[in-house]
């Protein structure tokens, strides 16, 4: 009786003597139960391969692939695309599966059936390799027939491959199209920005910006040019005026004198002219225009003084003498005022003209700070609009390099290390698995089944029993005697028990 107290190594040793021959007995009926399901059993073969996911050639500092999506989703992706029934169906159909079903079965049963049947496992990257992402994956069915289940495990990795290159394919397509189109409109606003830049230039050329140190430049020079004007024009009209007073004075000692004589004699028309170009020089240099004339004006009395001279030792004519003439120094005195007056007029032209001029590059630096607000933000706007441009063709670019590789298969690849084998032992059942686990499944039920009984025995076999149920102290016992005869008495029978 054990099932009242707590039990000790030996009882557990006591019941193992006592009950191992049921223990055995079901410890080799549970190993013949497995055997004969491992030899009965419908037979499942396996067939596997194994995919390696290869890097592409180039390295991705060189051509960034378009491909950006993780390869554990891409192949989970592709994975409910292919067990989809779009694609299992015709599989099922072109093997012929299941055709052996007693009942006929639902196409979506069948698709079911075979999509369990199908199997695909990422491969665990090592810890230093984690960073380079998925390095393969393994595919396996599990079939009926062997040779079917490596037909069909061959066509499924097919799929797998050619279903990555064409989403790799479609989606270098789908990104270069897209920046393409995004390009175009890169472009048509960049056009637009630089034709609004181009029509500002024309608007306020002259006053841009970068124009301006030279606007203050060109004021500069105007400022000194119109200086030089202004002196040239107030020298000019002062020797006007000079040549002016000396005409009126000469005009007035020459109609005061009689008719055909000259209001000065040669002496002092040479005295005058001498005296006219020292003034001259003390003004001029050599080279200016009136000193010229004044030179030439008195070589001419010289020589004019010289022919006189010839005429007095002449002999006198009987011809009348000619109408007087202006004397020469008035002559000369009327050409330089009307000399003087061309200068006047033409300085006073240049003189406005570079007035108009400074008004207008005055004009364009007082509104140079609102042209530069102005221009800044076209510029700012017509750069952002060219980075963004250069930027996508950048990306452009690479996208159709991308594409290139995919086209040459030198981008990312599904690579086939080990293909479908032809499984020749079933994987399921297996006879060393059903074996060994049937003999432990007996041997648990054994060892439960003599657990149970022992519970439900009420025998004091033990004085620990006999303590543990009258809760009263042993005082002595008497240990069994065999019998003479064959006859096997019980085990730790008591004959009495004396009470304190």
């Amino acid at each position: 009786m054990v099932g009242h107290r707590e039990l000790t190594l030996e009882d557990y040793v006591s019941i193992l003597r006592r009950r191992w021959p049921l223990i055995v007995l079901l410890a080799v009926i549970g190993g013949a139960l497995g055997f004969g399901a491992a030899r009965f059993l419908p037979k499942r073969y396996t067939s596997q391969t194994l995919v390696l996911v290869e890097q592409p050639t180039v390295p991705g500092d060189y051509v960034k692939p378009v491909v950006s999506e993780d390869t554990n989703q891409r192949l989970a992706s592709m994975q409910q695309e292919i067990l989809s029934r779009t694609r299992l169906e015709p599989l099922i159909q072109q093997f012929g599966l299941y055709r052996d079903a007693a009942n006929p079965v639902p196409m979506e049963d069948l698709v079911e059936r075979l999509r369990k049947a199908v199997t695909v496992t990422p491969i665990q990257p090592m810890a230093e390799t984690r960073s380079q992402g998925l390095p393969g994956f393994t595919i396996s069915v599990n079939f009926n027939d062997p040779r079917l289940a490596q037909q069909i495990c061959s066509t499924i990795t097919s799929m797998f491959m050619e279903e990555n290159l064409r989403l790799r394919q479609q989606q270098g397509e789908q990104t270069t199209q897209f920046l393409a189109k995004q390009l175009d409109d890169a472009k048509a606003k960049l056009d637009e920005q630089d034709a609004k830049l181009a029509a500002f230039k024309r608007r306020y050329l002259g006053s841009l910006p970068d124009e301006e140190q030279a606007n203050l430049n060109l004021l500069t020079g105007l400022s000194s040019q119109l200086d030089a004007a202004t002196q040239t024009l107030s020298r000019a009209q002062q020797d006007k005026s000079f040549a002016e007073s000396l005409l009126t004075q000469q005009l007035a000692a020459w109609q005061e004198t009689p008719a055909g004589q000259n209001p000065e004699t040669m002496e002092q028309q040479l005295s005058t002219l001498q005296a006219q170009l020292a003034a001259l020089q003390s003004k001029y240099t050599n080279d200016h225009p009136d000193v010229i004339k004044a030179k030439n004006e008195l070589e001419a009395l010289k020589k004019k003084m010289a022919e006189t001279d010839d005429q007095k030792t002449a002999p006198k004519s009987d011809t009348p003498s000619k109408m007087p003439m202006e004397p020469t120094q008035i002559q000369s005195l009327r050409a330089q005022i009307h000399q003087y007056d061309q200068v006047i007029r033409e300085r006073t032209a240049q003189q406005e003209e570079i007035q108009q001029q400074i008004k207008l590059y005055q004009g364009r630096v007082q509104s140079s700070p609102a042209i530069e607000q102005e221009y800044k933000g076209l510029t700012r706007d017509y750069q952002t609009a060219l980075e963004f441009y250069n930027e996508l063709l950048k990306k452009r670019d690479q996208s159709t390099m991308a594409m290139d590789l995919e086209r040459r298969q030198q981008g990312e690849q599904f690579q086939v290390l080990d293909p479908a084998n032809l499984p020749d032992q079933p994987s399921f059942p297996k006879m060393n698995l059903f074996i060994p686990g049937g003999f432990g499944g007996g041997l648990a039920l054994g060892l439960g089944l003599a657990l149970f009984f022992e519970m439900q025995d009420t025998s004091l076999r033990s004085e620990r029993d006999v303590e543990s149920l009258l809760h009263l102290p042993v005082l002595a016992m008497v240990p069994a005697i065999k019998p003479v005869s064959g006859t096997v008495a019980k085990d730790s029978s008591i004959s009495s028990v004396l009470r304190a």
